[in-house]
């Protein structure tokens, strides 16, 4: 077995701008001026001023069409929304009060409670989920969960 046979590519690098004798000489193969034949150009996407393909073409990708707007509330972030609006909240806390009094946003249409945090108080919340830790913490503490089933 050869060297040669061992080399994926065996034919020699054609130098360009090397003079009349070698054949690809004076421009280059670049023909004779004009944007393509100066150094620096690159127009990959240019279409002769007519509209991109990437123009054209809608955007897609990376956005969800049957997005399901949950809102995510801490125990923590509970306790502190319960203490500031005690007589607007009355010891319950569901998705209705809270858009309501303009806690949370009213683009939201369930409510999702997780165990970071401490409550302390007793607070009864109606949510479509929760965690296992929201749970028992929230029991803990004499309150009640009422999962809302949609």
């Amino acid at each position: 077995m050869q060297l040669n046979n061992l080399i994926k590519n065996n034919r020699k690098k054609i130098r360009v701008g090397r003079g009349i004798g070698s054949g690809r000489g004076k421009t280059s193969s670049r023909g004779h001026k004009g944007q393509k034949s100066r150094s620096g150009v690159s127009i990959k996407s240019f279409e002769g001023g007519q509209m991109p393909l990437y123009r054209r073409l809608p955007k897609r990708g990376f956005k969800k069409f049957n997005k399901k707007e949950i809102a995510i509330l801490n125990l923590k972030k509970i306790q502190e929304i319960y203490e500031k609006n005690k007589n607007e909240l009355k010891n319950s806390v569901d998705l209705q009060s809270l858009k309501k009094n303009k806690l949370i946003n009213k683009k939201y249409l369930k409510l999702k409670i997780l165990g970071t945090g401490e409550l302390k108080s007793k607070i009864d919340i109606s949510a479509h989920y929760a965690s296992k830790q929201a749970l028992v913490k929230i029991e803990k503490f004499g309150g009640k969960i009422n999962i809302v089933k949609k």
